[in-house]
């Protein structure tokens, strides 16, 4: 009797690293949506019979097939070149988020996992939806699967954290990304800030441009660097471009800029706060205003296709980032990587749209008055710091990334 518990004990040991094992190979695979998936989650699958990998696959492009499907598609184009793949009957699928069961771009991926008579179904993270949560698990097991659920699932959540809190609150999740010295510069003295970090740190930053919708800094950003703001990464063929959001709250904005000359090129949302405008919300393509200077300068902008929004606060002293963000959100927008100066940061954590910050620290060191990733007038007590929890730490070439979450990470 204790031969035979030891052998089950081997055997469940051996399963669940062989478990283990194809679910981080899912997660890899999911990632290959990223940049192109959005507003739908990262989701990758893998089908395995006999301890062998058949079909692979991910939710490449919003609107596209489904992990699951993909997979399934994979793994009977095998069938076609391996003589020893007999069928996917009886196989097992690893998919990182709860297999969908509703109609929407594309059908029910439990009916597909039912109908090629998939035996087992492990997966890592429930899906929040409420069309789906709890549902496809119970679909599948109505129909005599076997289903295991929450497999490696902080690792499978990790992939999803602008998805989870996209369809959570319908606002854009906010990723504050800022490089400094060591001594917590952002810039010199002068102003100077070309390179703080790396060329591979700037290269990551490329690539994060990729994944995140939107990508949002001040008019100081503007006038002080003249970016384009496009997605340049070099390890990425035909990146997709963020849309670009300043932040003008008085329309200080050259119309020489990078940003006006390429508006055609890379959609443009420009931000104002001016309540004598009386146009409500948003600046239509097609409103012509009055003859004024800045009525004119309008014209000019709306004519290079940028996109106008007029949002302000009670005060009518600068853009609300909240009622801004709401708009966004109910657009489809879900991330906006958040590049601002020091002024703009201290507005964002400030409104509380924040939720993740990357912090790039360079082995450099500038002294003097050079300027802080958050400027303002801070806090008089420690007690109401805004508090961080460490979501990862890692090298960069000689720079460290330490990814903050602002409060407590969703779930």
């Amino acid at each position: 009797m204790n031969i035979d518990n030891e052998s089950m004990n081997i055997d469940n040991e051996s399963k669940n690293k062989n478990d283990e094992k194809y679910m981080r190979r899912a997660i890899e695979i999911a990632k290959k949506g990223i940049g192109w998936a959005n507003p739908n989650p990262l989701v990758g699958a893998v089908i395995v019979k006999n301890d062998k990998i058949i079909g692979e696959g991910a939710h490449l492009k919003y609107g596209s097939l489904h992990a699951e499907r993909n997979a399934i598609l994979s793994a009977k184009d095998n069938l076609e070149k391996d003589d020893n793949i007999d069928s996917i009957e009886g196989s097992t699928i690893y998919v990182t988020l709860e297999p969908c069961c509703h109609y929407g771009k594309t059908p029910p991926c439990t009916e597909a996992i039912i109908d090629n008579k998939i035996k087992r179904v492990v997966i890592g993270s429930r899906d929040p939806n409420p069309k789906v949560s709890g549902k496809g698990v119970r679909i599948l097991r109505e129909a005599g699967i076997e289903v295991i659920t929450d497999f490696l699932k902080e690792e499978c959540d990790a992939l999803n954290d602008i998805f989870f809190h996209y369809l959570k609150n319908k606002r854009p999740y906010v990723l504050m990304k800022y490089a400094m010295t060591a001594d917590g510069k952002i810039a010199t003295s002068t102003g100077k800030s070309k390179w703080i970090t790396s060329a591979l740190a700037r290269e990551y930053v490329q690539e994060i441009r990729h994944k995140y919708m939107g990508i949002m800094v001040g008019i100081g950003t503007v006038l002080a660097d003249d970016p384009l703001l496009n997605c340049r990464a070099k390890n990425i063929s035909n990146p997709r471009h963020p849309i670009r959001i300043i932040c003008d709250s008085n329309l200080r904005i050259p119309i020489d800029s990078n940003i006006v000359k390429t508006a055609s090129r890379y959609e443009t949302i420009l931000v104002i706060a001016d309540k004598n405008l009386n146009m409500g919300e948003v600046v239509a393509e097609d409103i012509k205003l009055s003859t004024t200077e800045k009525g004119e300068k309008l014209n000019f902008l709306l004519d290079k296709k940028i996109k106008i929004l007029n949002i302000f606060d009670k005060n009518n002293t600068r853009i609300d980032l909240n009622s801004l963000m709401k708009y966004l959100g109910e657009g489809g927008m879900d991330s906006i990587l958040l590049e601002g100066g020091g002024i703009l940061n201290e507005s964002a954590l400030e409104s509380g749209i924040v939720n993740e910050i990357m912090s790039f620290i360079s082995p450099k060191i500038f002294g003097g008055g050079g300027k802080s990733p958050v400027s303002g007038n801070g806090i008089d007590e420690v007690s109401d710091a805004i508090k961080l929890s460490i979501k990862d730490i890692k090298m960069i070439g000689d720079d460290i990334l330490t990814c903050y979450y602002v409060g407590r990470k969703e779930k």
